[in-house]
Parts: C-alpha cells; structure tokens; sequence
C-alpha cells in the first residue's frame, strides 16, 4: 500500500468508521496476466469499461470500443494528445474519460495546494464553495483538480481493483505495443477512408 493509498484510507476510515469495504465480486474469467492475444485481452478490457459503466455515471457519451482504446493507447504510452487525435476527439474530453476509467496521471495531481486536503473534504461532503474557501483557490483551479481528487477517492473505494485489472492486463510491453499499434492503425484509417484523392500521372 503506498503513501497516497495509506492516507485515503485512514480517511475512509475516519469517515464511515469502518476498515472494510463491500465489494460485489464477479465471476473469474481466470488470471489476467495469462492471457496473450491481444483480441482476448481487448474483450476482457471491454466486460472491465462494461462494469464500470454500470457502476458509475461517465461524465462522457465515448463508446465502450472508444473507451477500450483509449485505455490500451493509455497503457501503452500515448499522452492525453496523442489518443486525442487518435480517437478524433479533444484532449480534455480524453482527460475526462481517463479519470471516469480512475486512470489519474501523476502530473493530475501536480495542484497549488494539497490534494490530501481535498480529498478530505470531498470525504467529509464538502461543497465547491467551502472547499474553495478553505483552500484559499479561485473556482477554475478547483475544476480543474476536483475530478482527479473524486476518481481517486472512487478507485480507493473499490481497492483500485479497475485500475489495476487493466495494469494486469496491458503492462506486458510486446502486448500492449502490438495494440497500440492496431489501434493506431484503426484510427488513421478511419481519419483517411473519406479523404478522395485526385492524382493523373
């Protein structure tokens, strides 16, 4: 457990005055890590975005084939730009739906202030004013941190168990690079099947 972990859950902890979390469990489909074909591990990435979508209420309309490359380009490397122009959207719709998937960059959490204060406040039900107020920050700035500081709180919730399944997953660096790249492909031939070409040799 490291350190960012260890204090959201002494926060958890202070709050509901409980050490355990209830998490439904679903059925196994076998170990992760096991698996290298890289069709069977795009589904399995896709029953995770299916999960979770049910779960929570994603703050974007993306498809779950759109969500299931932004995380294999996610995992392989590719920067919020990057997987903007890939997918064909922009980089802060892509920001949004990473942090909707609790994958959170370490350079979102690089705010003016202390994000464990935040994520206390959230914790405790804090509104946007007061949270404003006791950070001593204009509203934009806290837009801007407040969904890094929620999608931590709800990967801690669940023991960051989608997150890590997709690590699981995709860390294998030939897997994740070789998807990657079939995404990549996918994306610049959707971007260049409607551009007509007029060459007379």
């Amino acid at each position: 457990m490291d350190e960012k972990t260890a204090e959201l859950r002494d926060i958890f902890i202070e709050t509901t005055g409980s050490e355990t979390v209830t998490e439904r469990q679903s059925e196994s489909r076998g170990s992760l890590a096991d698996v290298d074909d890289p069709e069977e591990v795009r589904a399995r990435v896709s029953d995770l975005v299916s999960t979770m979508r049910e779960r929570y209420e994603f703050e974007t309309d993306l498809s779950d084939d759109t969500l299931v490359t932004l995380v294999v380009g996610y995992f392989g490397g590719d920067t919020d730009e990057v997987l903007a122009v890939e997918l064909g959207v922009a980089p802060e719709m892509v920001r949004t739906a990473r942090l909707d998937l609790h994958l959170v960059r370490d350079a979102d959490r690089d705010a003016p202030f202390d994000m464990d204060r935040l994520d206390k406040l959230l914790v405790e039900g804090a509104d946007d004013d007061e949270i404003a107020d006791k950070l001593d920050v204009p509203a934009d700035i806290l837009g801007e941190f407040r969904p890094v500081a929620a999608a931590d709180i709800r990967s801690t919730r669940v023991n960051h168990r989608f997150r890590d399944d997709f690590s699981e997953l995709l860390t294998d660096d030939d897997l994740s690079q070789r998807m990657a790249e079939d995404a990549r492909n996918d994306g610049l031939r959707e971007a260049t099947e409607d551009i007509e070409t007029d060459v007379s040799l």
